[in-house]
């Protein structure tokens, strides 16, 4: 649906970053999980764009933005994209690493932010799922061998969750995650530095939050990435919890109607 063609490019500080950006209205930041790029948004790019102006980044490092030369914050890219674009406050909708630069974000730039949509992450609350420690064992492991295709078995595998197998998935869907994971992969190198700065103590400082927030996960994802988005929502003055059924850690790409009808609900009522 989307390829490169569709993309424009601003200079920040370290490289081109690239970005989508359709529709008028409301702005709409969709920010797209760990190794995979804005096209994970296909299904909800066209719905949203009816009512919305969406902007659909490649984070640093993935997809067709450029790699990190040295550190940076992710929630300072969203940031300097919203201001280059002079649109704000918006929305901020994220999912996995996403949902973590939505929270980011929003504690360290509030007046960028209307409103905040969470799923499968947002911050560190509570013990891990043994199930998710297992797993990202299992990938690190996989890319220390420098054993890709294992790397993305283990990617498809997160997909499904601890309730499912990766049979249980779309084909369609596990075929999209695992071009974006091989896409993003492609950009670097074994050992390379990983320069991303991580915000700090930012399970404390959602308490902060005073935008609504809407926790939207996937049923089926993993105990802890449902409960990092629950904590967001939980510690905001105004915070929703929601859950898409029949779909794990992308509820967005199993379940696209579903996830948009629930997220339109909530723009609606902003």
């Amino acid at each position: 649906m989307n390829n490169a063609s569709d993309l424009r490019t601003f200079e920040s500080h370290d490289g081109p970053l690239a970005y989508r950006d359709t529709g008028s209205g409301q702005p709409l930041v969709l920010l797209h999980a760990g190794f995979l790029d804005h096209t994970m948004w296909d299904d909800q790019i066209p719905a949203l764009a009816r009512h919305h102006r969406v902007i659909a980044p490649d984070a640093r490092g993935h997809g067709w933005s450029a790699n990190a030369s040295g550190p940076f914050r992710q929630a300072d890219d969203v940031a300097a994209l919203l201001r280059h674009l002079a649109v704000g406050p918006a929305v901020l909708v994220g999912v996995s690493m996403g949902a973590n630069i939505a929270v980011d974000t929003t504690v360290e730039h509030p007046g960028l932010v209307r409103a905040l949509v969470v799923s499968g992450g947002g911050t560190t609350a509570g013990p891990g799922d043994p199930w998710t420690d297992a797993l990202r064992a299992a990938q690190f492991a996989a890319l220390g061998a420098g054993d890709i295709g294992g790397w993305l078995d283990t990617f498809t595998l997160s997909a499904a969750g601890p309730h499912r197998t990766p049979d249980d998935v779309h084909p369609h869907v596990v075929r999209r995650l695992r071009e974006m994971a091989g896409r993003t992969l492609a950009k670097h190198t074994a050992g390379e530095p990983d320069f991303t700065v991580p915000v700090p103590d930012t399970a404390t400082r959602v308490k902060e939050i005073s935008v609504p927030v809407l926790a939207l996960n996937g049923a089926l994802d993993a105990s802890d990435l449902i409960g990092m988005a629950e904590h967001v929502a939980g510690a905001a003055t105004d915070g929703r919890v929601t859950a898409v059924e029949g779909a794990g850690h992308f509820p967005n790409m199993e379940q696209p109607d579903a996830f948009n009808q629930a997220l339109e609900e909530f723009l609606r009522g902003l």
